[in-house]
């Protein structure tokens, strides 16, 4: 009985497509693969940007709270632990500042800054100078607009690019 359990599961009771011939991508109504299995005919039907509106619609908002957050732009050194949000109780803890590129959609990103020099010990709550706090960065993707110089006229084009922003601090020796 066991050996027919893994038999099954290592799926040798399976029939083999021949040699030379793939399976899946080619037919229609295949399965596009993934953990979501959706036939492939309504993953090519899906609106192109239907992510990146949905993406770019969220950096907006984390945008709109840092404006029209009533927390003063503070560069304090101190870990609350009082508060829900990670970068205020990390041991590198870290701010948002919003950083503004007229030719970038969105042309708005929330970007962390370091609120210390070295990191909180966390047994004296006291920064400690013998650590050092430094970003964390990651690539985003946005879209850059590309418009011909003003010599020539024409129509602006769009590029998606990945960009470099810092998302967060950490404490380093």
């Amino acid at each position: 009985m066991f050996l027919l359990i893994i038999y099954i599961f290592l799926g040798l009771g399976q029939p083999r497509s021949p040699k030379g011939k793939r399976k899946g991508q080619g037919r229609p109504g295949t399965l596009a693969s993934g953990p979501h299995q959706l036939p492939l005919d309504l993953v090519s039907r899906a609106k192109p940007y239907a992510r990146m509106e949905e993406y770019e619609r969220n950096l907006g908002e984390m945008v709109a709270q840092l404006r029209n957050s009533s927390e003063p732009a503070k560069r304090k050194c101190e870990v609350n632990l009082q508060l829900w949000l990670s970068n205020k109780r990390s041991l590198s803890p870290w701010g948002y500042s919003i950083n503004h590129d007229p030719s970038r959609i969105p042309a708005d990103l929330p970007e962390a800054r370091c609120l210390c020099l070295g990191c909180v010990n966390p047994f004296t709550m006291q920064e400690d100078r013998s650590m050092v706090s430094v970003p964390v960065f990651s690539q985003v993707l946005v879209r850059r607009r590309l418009c011909p110089l003003p010599p020539r006229a024409g129509p602006c084009r769009q590029r998606a690019v990945m960009e470099t922003i810092a998302v967060g601090c950490t404490c380093i020796f």
